[in-house]
C-alpha cells in the first residue's frame, strides 16, 4: 500500500469547537492538505516542541522520549493508517536497533512524538484521498466547514470554557512580558497565541 509523507503546516485555534485545534498536515511536494482537530493539550504538546519552548517540568510526551532514549528505543516513523467513521488512527513504528514494533496511538500522540523524535509522518493514498482537502493558493478550503473535519475520539466532548484571546491592544514589551509570565506558569496555549501576536508583529 502506497505510503504518503506529510509534514505540518498549520496548527490553529478551532472557530467553530471552543477548546479544540485544528491539525492540518500537508502533502509533501503535493496540495492536498489532511486537518485533524484535536484537543488543547494535545496541541500544546506538539505546540511547544515546534517552537521550542522548555517547560519547566516534563510533560507527558517529553517524559514518554525521556524514558525511551533512556531504554534506547527510538521511533523511526509514525502512520496514520486509517479513517473509520470520522476518526484517524496511527501507530508509532519503533526500534531498539534490533527489534521493530507497532504500537497503536492516538494520532495527536502520535504526532506530538513524532516531533520530539523527527520522526517522519506518512499516511496512505486512500485516506488522502477520502479525507485530504486540495488547496487553492494560499486558501485552506476546509476553513468554513471545520465541523465536517475528521477529528480525535474526544474532540466532542472538549470544554467550552476555553476562549482565543486577542492581543491586539497591547505593546511589544506587554506581549513579551506576557510570553514569560505564561512560559513560567506552563500556560503553553497561552503562551503560542502570544508567540503568534508577536510573530505577526515581526519579532519573538
Amino acid at each position: 500500500m502506497k505510503k504518503v509523507k506529510l509534514d505540518i503546516v498549520g496548527l490553529s485555534y478551532s472557530q467553530t469547537q471552543s477548546g479544540a485545534y485544528a491539525l492540518v498536515l500537508g502533502e509533501v511536494n503535493g496540495r492536498r492538505r489532511l486537518p485533524i482537530i484535536i484537543g488543547a493539550f494535545e496541541a500544546q504538546a506538539i505546540a511547544i516542541e515546534i517552537e521550542k519552548m522548555t517547560p519547566s517540568r516534563p510533560l507527558t510526551h517529553d517524559l514518554f522520549k525521556s524514558m525511551a532514549d533512556t531504554f534506547h528505543i527510538n521511533i523511526k516513523e509514525i502512520i496514520i493508517y486509517n479513517l473509520v467513521d470520522g476518526v484517524f488512527y496511527a501507530k508509532l513504528i519503533c526500534s531498539d536497533g534490533k527489534n521493530t514494533h507497532e504500537i497503536d496511538a492516538r494520532t495527536s500522540d502520535a504526532i506530538a512524538l513524532a516531533v520530539r523524535f523527527e520522526a517522519m509522518i506518512y499516511t496512505y493514498e486512500f485516506i488522502l484521498a477520502s479525507a485530504g482537502i486540495v488547496i487553492e493558493g494560499n486558501d485552506f478550503l476546509f476553513l468554513e466547514n471545520m465541523d465536517s473535519i475528521a477529528k480525535e475520539p474526544e474532540a466532542d466532548s472538549l470544554p467550552t470554557s476555553t476562549k482565543q484571546q486577542g492581543y491586539g491592544d497591547l505593546t511589544l514589551e506587554e506581549l513579551q512580558q506576557k510570553l514569560q509570565e505564561a512560559i513560567a506558569e506552563e500556560a503553553y496555549e497561552k503562551a503560542a497565541r502570544l508567540r503568534d501576536e508577536l510573530n505577526k508583529r515581526g519579532t519573538s
